[in-house]
């Protein structure tokens, strides 16, 4: 037994030899009349079928055309809108760096001594270190040793340098230290970096009056940050320290989290003064 599409193909070979064989014979000789209406009535509701068939063909075809040509025209639109969203990130990340940078530049005009600005490109991974590096080396005028800051306050110190990238110590590692006095009376002390990203004010004595909320400024005693300098601000105070100290936490000044600039100060000696202390 032929399978249903198979009779479908037989039965449109036969049709259309049919056709082709009435429409010979009428080009030849006009047929006789009564001829003439036999094959016309036996051939016409066959030549309508055609006719649908081919007219349903044409029309899937084009509407499948038609659906490859919107398929292809919403790829096309998605990539362009693809492409703006880009182009508007990266416009607003050029407009972010723009205005930290005007920031930055803001603080370097009110310093007395020259300073590089630097762009950090990595951090330490480890848990155990702060450290980033950043892109300026020898060759820019860094050496070890020089203090790092943003319009916020006190960052770190240069550790190591290359000729063209350095290794940028934070306040918050637990090797750094700062000399450093509370704002409003002058207690002294010395800022260190702990493992929880904070600092700690150590050497304050049992009888210092310390507060939360205090400010704290480097001393300018160490030799290495500018006296008058943001560090912190004691977010809390403990009575039991370390060897009868009392214990200061600090919060920093700067946000590490969000750091991405720094100046460099090349002579930290002196600092051009920003308001009585």
């Amino acid at each position: 037994m032929f399978s249903k599409k198979t009779v479908l193909i037989l039965a449109g070979i036969l049709l259309v030899t049919v056709n082709i064989i009435f429409l010979a014979i009428a080009t030849k000789r006009p047929p006789a009349w009564g001829i003439g209406r036999l094959l016309l009535a036996f051939v016409a509701p066959f030549q309508e079928a055609t006719s649908r068939a081919v007219r349903a063909s044409q029309q899937v075809w084009e509407d499948y055309f038609r659906l490859v040509a919107v398929a292809q025209e919403n790829e096309r639109l998605r990539r362009e809108l693809e492409a703006a969203a880009e182009r508007s990130h990266r416009q607003q990340e050029i407009e972010l760096e723009n205005e930290r940078l005007r920031e930055l530049l803001g603080f370097k005009q009110s310093l007395v001594q020259p300073a590089a600005a630097a762009r950090i490109v990595a951090k330490d991974p480890s848990s155990w270190f702060n450290t980033v590096i950043i892109n300026k080396g020898a060759a820019d005028g860094l050496t070890k040793g020089l203090p790092a800051v943003t319009s916020r306050g006190i960052a770190g110190q240069i550790v190591e340098v290359s000729l063209h990238q350095s290794k940028l110590m934070l306040i918050i590692d637990p090797n750094s230290a700062v000399d450093a006095l509370i704002q409003r009376n002058r207690v002294r002390g010395i800022v260190k970096g702990s493992f929880q990203e904070e600092c700690i004010l150590a050497f304050v004595m049992p009888e210092d009056d310390v507060r939360p909320g205090d400010t704290v400024i480097s001393s300018g005693f160490d030799g290495i940050f500018p006296k008058g300098l943001p560090v912190g601000q004691v977010s809390a105070v403990s009575g039991q320290g370390v060897d009868f100290f009392k214990e200061v936490r600090v919060r920093p000044a700067v946000d590490f989290d969000k750091l991405e600039e720094v100046l460099i100060i090349l002579a930290p000696r002196t600092l051009l003064p920003a308001g009585p202390r």
